[in-house]
Parts: C-alpha cells; structure tokens; sequence
C-alpha cells in the first residue's frame, strides 16, 4: 500500500499503457530534458531563457523541446518571434515535481543515490 488515494480499484496495464509509461520515464531519463521539464513546471518560457537557465544552447535546447513536444509532453506558441513552451499535461508536471521534491528530502536525510555513490550512511 503506497498511501496515496486513488479513484478507483487498481486494473491491470495493459503493454502498451505499460509502454507508453516507460516512454515518459525515458524522455525524462536525459537530465538536460528533466531539467527543462522541471522549469516548464515552474511556468511557461521561451527558448532562449530556457537556455540561459539550464546553461545549453538555444540549438540543443530547441532539439529537447522538439522531441518534448513529437511526445506530447510540451506544447508551443508563437509570441512575435518568440517560441513559448509549456507542460500540455499537467500529470507530466507533478510527476516531475513529485520526483524533484523526493530527491529533495532524501538529500536533507542524507540518504539515495548521491548518498549511495559517496558512500555516505544511512544510504
């Protein structure tokens, strides 16, 4: 029992929801695109303040965004000559903060993977 509620009885996946559920996971697998993803979660931006922020280049943050977004992950819209980006699921934006926030507290607690990796205790 994990504690968290849920609205119904628990089904079984089926392959390809189990498929298209380990494809999320993998596009969010890249840390450039877990970062983006992680910042899109904070609010729309543009490409170039995405860069700026994640310390990439317009021309390979604009690749990660492409492949966000052939996913359906992110959705864009034109401002002038600015491309805005934004999380079109609001599932792929808690999953991400869910996800910053547990390595968060394991961090303050000294224990996961950074602490696994260091050889640190309580890992």
């Amino acid at each position: 029992m994990t504690g968290i509620p849920h609205d119904e009885s628990p089904r079984p996946l089926s392959a390809r929801q189990l498929q298209q559920a380990a494809g999320t996971f993998g596009m969010l697998a890249a840390t450039n695109r877990l970062q983006i993803m992680w910042l899109l979660s904070q609010g729309e931006s543009d490409v170039g303040t995405i860069a700026d922020k994640v310390g990439g280049t317009v021309a390979t943050v604009s690749q990660h965004l492409a492949k966000l977004k052939k996913a359906g992950m992110v959705s864009a819209r034109r401002e002038g000559r600015r491309q805005v980006y934004v999380i079109d699921d609001p599932h792929i934006a808690i999953l991400v903060d869910q996800v910053v926030a547990h390595h968060r507290e394991l961090d303050e607690r000294g224990t996961g993977l950074g602490a696994l990796a260091s050889g640190r205790k309580g890992a």
